[in-house]
């Protein structure tokens, strides 16, 4: 079997419960694949950043009766992983990559959960690429590419 063949027989599609325990399932089968295509732990750890935020972002905009789709492609560049919704608004786009001091954050109890909004911008600091791809259904896929 010649390489591209090999690269494109191992992608993964994986349709999975609009669920915020679907970021752990998703994950457990992506870092299978990922060891299996030799990535080191340290970009493992970045994928799985990467993947966590992006079926947060995906569940928290998807009805519960419908499904996620993730994604997991290996090319020569690295790898894409990608996760699909139903919904067509587009995230807005993360600011600069800035360092977060503790001093930044409100860590009182009553505002403690108000410090989020980082994932985009992990997102975008952990890897080579990412973006966002319209699809026809009116959904769209958010993706981004690693250096493996």
């Amino acid at each position: 079997m010649n390489s591209a063949k090999a690269e494109a027989s191992s992608n993964l599609r994986l349709p999975m419960a609009a669920s915020t325990a679907s970021a752990g399932l998703a994950w457990s089968l992506v870092e299978q694949r990922l060891i299996c295509w030799g990535l080191s732990e340290p970009a493992r750890y970045d994928a799985r950043l990467v993947l966590s935020e992006l079926v947060a972002n995906a569940v928290a905009v998807t009805p519960v009766t419908e499904c996620i789709i993730v994604y997991c492609h290996r090319d020569r560049i690295g790898v894409a992983i990608g996760v699909a919704d139903p919904c067509s608004d587009v995230p807005c786009a993360p600011g600069p990559v800035v360092e977060l001091k503790l001093e930044d954050l409100d860590l009182s109890e009553e505002n403690f959960d108000v410090n989020g909004g980082w994932g985009l911008t992990l997102v975008t600091a952990l890897s080579a690429e990412c973006g966002v791809t319209p699809l026809p259904s009116g959904g769209k896929v958010m993706w981004a590419r690693l250096r493996a």
